[in-house]
């Protein structure tokens, strides 16, 4: 189980932050004084500290360069009730974890600890090849597991690129298991006993990205309000993965290129040209060269990231690993779900190794986890898995047999499924209800509709478009009883639709005819969602 030290010493803050974050999923040690603490650290082997700045016996940064000497690994959370831009700044420095002012805000400190929790398990956990199920099991590591060819010739990849000090590029389908590759780098890496920082580029907006990588001064933008550390500092020494690295925008690729090239950056809205010395292992699911060519990835960075490549197969190029994988996923179920499962039918492992798996090990994962679920007894059977993998007629995931969505239902079949891109899947479903059922609600007219969904026509004629849907748009005039049909909107490509026809407003007079200013439909973007990925899993 994992555990949280707390050093501060008041007993009030104390007992609500051990009263409130502690669960049958955390445990919570704590101590008054920095001394105390300090002997804590070796005793109780924390996975994350929470270190208050000001203590009776010494100050927290002094307390926080001692836990690095103990124990570089842990991640730290520096707390404090006294706003001191300067003690915020040389704590991040030093390479807090994060910096939070009193009254700290429990809901989220707890996703603050869930981050610290992931990073020191990504830093501790050892990524292990192909080794059997009970010593990966036993050493709490997460094993890389197969062994087809195309899987050595990973292993062999790893063991060249990892002792080398050079950026490297993992490239694969989602699910494949790029992290854990990254980890298995770093691990064997010369800058294994320093930091180890992983971003996911896809699940940070553009406008925060930037930010979140290099920092940013006080008063850079908007909100804030004062100056922040990014993570190429907190990393200086260690290692950066940058996974997803082909949803970043145009500007942050020119930085990183600065970084590649130079080791050097400056801070959102700074003019400080800071150096640091980190090594950058970067991931990505898309065709960068293709992106390159197309205007969507710089080619300078491209060309940089490409000097040294390590590509993952997808399930479907290695079946032969598949026993191994459902044998390993099989066990790690049991463990979770305290089943008993210890036996796999031959028909459902033939099942199992004749699907395609486009989800990769991530979705094979998830499939045993649901059958593991669903078996009776210590036999999984080809009825335990799901049908989409059976090769049956399947329900549509969310359907209810009167086509109406059950919004619960829905994300319990992707995640059974181990869809990829869940959040925009379920999005995309409750948008062709509401606007369905407005719509008919309304006769079709878009401008009722739009009033009564809170939108604008134009957000609301991309969100049609993007379904591959159109409407009918006329108003009524003042005075004039004329109204003009819309013409059906047409999906571009790319993401991009337009909607083609003219809207006319009836004149202002009786008669009701048209008048000689009819609104053009202008070209809208479809509207989506960025949806942030998961992080690879073992495969």
């Amino acid at each position: 189980m994992p555990k949280l030290l707390i050093i501060d010493d008041e007993a009030n803050v104390l007992y609500s932050l051990q009263s409130g974050l502690e669960t049958d999923e955390l445990a919570v040690v704590t101590a008054k004084t920095g001394k105390r603490g300090l002997a804590l650290v070796p005793k109780e082997q924390p996975d994350v500290i929470i270190v208050d700045v000001r203590l009776p016996d010494m100050s927290g940064l002094e307390v926080f360069d001692r836990i690095k000497e103990i124990a570089p690994r842990v991640p730290v959370i520096v707390i404090t009730a006294f706003a001191a831009t300067e003690t915020a700044i040389e704590a991040m420095k030093r390479g807090a974890f994060e910096y939070l002012l009193k009254p700290v805000d429990l809901h989220h400190l707890r996703e603050v600890i869930r981050r610290a929790l992931e990073l020191r398990r990504m830093q501790a956990v050892p990524a292990v090849f192909d080794q059997p199920d009970e010593v990966a099991g036993s050493s709490g590591a997460d094993p890389i597991i197969g062994r087809s060819a195309v899987m050595q010739e990973v292993y062999k990849a790893v063991g060249r690129v990892a002792p080398q000090d050079v950026t490297v590029l993992i490239l694969g389908e989602s699910g494949t298991g790029k992290e854990l590759v990254a980890r298995a780098i770093y691990q064997h890496s010369k800058r294994a006993d320093k930091p180890f920082l992983a971003i996911n580029c896809a699940a940070i907006p553009d406008a925060l990205l930037e930010s979140e990588l290099f920092g940013h001064e006080k008063g850079a933008f908007t909100g804030a309000d004062r100056q922040r550390i990014g993570k190429f500092e907190q990393a200086h020494g260690g290692t950066i993965f940058l996974d997803e690295i082909g949803d970043m925008s145009p500007a942050t690729q020119a930085k990183v290129l600065r970084v590649l090239q130079d080791q050097q950056f400056e801070r959102v809205g700074g003019r400080e040209t800071l150096a640091v010395d980190v090594r950058v292992i970067t991931a990505t699911n898309r065709n960068l060269e293709a992106e390159s060519l197309a205007g969507r990835f710089r080619q300078d960075l491209f060309y940089r990231l490409n000097g040294v490549t390590i590509t993952l197969p997808p399930l479907r190029d290695r079946k032969e690993d598949i026993p191994l994988l459902v044998d390993h996923f099989v066990r790690v179920a049991n463990r979770q779900l305290d089943k008993h499962v210890t036996t796999v039918a031959p028909d459902a492992l033939r099942i199992l190794s004749a699907h395609d798996w486009p989800g990769n090990v991530r979705e094979l994962q998830n499939v045993i986890r649901y059958a593991v679920i669903q078996a009776v007894g210590d036999v999984l059977t080809a009825e335990c898995l799901p049908a989409s993998v059976r090769g049956g007629t399947a329900p549509q995931p969310g359907r209810s047999p009167d086509d109406g969505l059950d919004v619960r239902k829905l994300v319990r079949d992707l995640l059974a499924f181990g869809s990829p891109e869940l959040y925009r899947k379920v999005i995309a479903e409750v948008d062709r209800v509401v606007l369905s059922e407005v719509l008919r609600h309304v006769a079709n007219n878009q401008v009722h509709a739009s009033e009564l969904l809170g939108i604008s026509r134009t957000t609301l004629r991309a969100k049609l478009a993007a379904q591959g849907a159109g409407g009918t748009g006329g108003t009524g005039g003042t005075g004039g009883t004329t109204a003009n049909t819309a013409n059906t909107a047409n999906t571009g490509t790319g993401g991009n639709s337009a909607s083609g026809g003219t809207s006319g407003n009836s004149g202002t007079g009786g008669g009701g005819n048209s008048g000689g200013g009819g609104n053009s439909g202008t070209g809208a973007t479809g509207a989506g969602l960025t949806t942030p990925r998961p992080t690879g899993t073992s495969g």
